[in-house]
């Protein structure tokens, strides 16, 4: 596995569409939105967790140390500066995490996911992935290739 993937993420309550782009990429990436900043941090800390924030506050506390305080309020100027501040690979791991839950996919038989995907897609489809913690079903079609093509504008532009 490639090192620049044992970077890790926790994003706080304000950053879900940023989370879910950096899970996209393949990035273990924690969307915060269950209490106080103070356990925010505290698990930052025990999980060697990059803080990524739009609150001033919290970036300037002393134990938030790991952290981006994230400029723009677009989702996709914040995708670009969390990618070049840290020269992230964008191509490695691309759709290898669950975008609800984080947990990372596994490959599934086709079979196995007869009558959970929708008729047509079982039909025209064969690769297919699960989350093992959610069991939300993956796979390839056009709203891969849309997201594909928005990370693929995004690299020609940082």
């Amino acid at each position: 596995m490639n090192d620049d993937y044992k970077i890790k993420f926790i994003a706080d309550e304000m950053l879900g569409k940023l989370a879910k782009w950096l899970r996209t990429l393949g990035y273990d990436t924690v969307y915060y939105h269950d209490g106080a900043d103070s356990r925010l941090v505290q698990r930052s800390l025990e999980e060697n967790r990059i803080i990524l924030t739009r609150d001033i506050k919290l970036a300037e506390r002393k134990l938030a140390r790991n952290c981006i305080f994230i400029k723009s309020e677009n989702v996709w100027e914040q995708f670009k500066q969390v990618i070049k501040e840290l020269d992230l690979d964008t191509k490695s791991r691309l759709f290898t995490r669950c975008l609800i839950c984080n947990a990372e996919l596994a490959s599934i038989s086709k079979e196995s996911v007869s009558g959970l995907a929708p008729p047509y897609i079982y039909k025209t489809h064969d690769v297919f992935c699960k989350c093992p913690s959610c069991g939300k079903i993956y796979w390839s079609g056009t709203h891969k290739d849309n997201m594909l093509e928005l990370i693929n504008n995004l690299d020609k532009e940082t």
